[in-house]
């Protein structure tokens, strides 16, 4: 069972995350046609910018109220080859 290690944002709303020295990159344009509540990381660059890996690792977190899991990091990103996070 993986867990993300750490996650940092790229430009275009892309996200880079690191689980056991695999790097994934994920872009979550897509989720703002499927899930509206991810307008606002659109909107308010400043939050998409503050996010936080959860606590154990399962999933991303933007405060309080919007989370990505894992799972959909992992199945949907693409592996990025190379040392690290970007």
């Amino acid at each position: 069972f993986h867990k993300i290690e750490s996650v940092s944002t790229l430009p275009d709303f892309k996200l880079s995350g690191n689980s056991g020295g695999v790097v994934k990159l994920y872009d979550i344009q897509p989720l703002f046609k499927k899930i509206p509540e991810f307008l606002q990381l659109k909107e308010h660059i400043e939050e998409f910018n503050n996010l936080n890996v959860d606590v154990g690792g399962y999933g991303i977190i933007w405060g309080d109220d919007l989370d990505l899991s894992y799972d959909e990091l992992w199945e949907r990103g693409e592996e990025i080859t190379g040392n690290g996070d970007f």
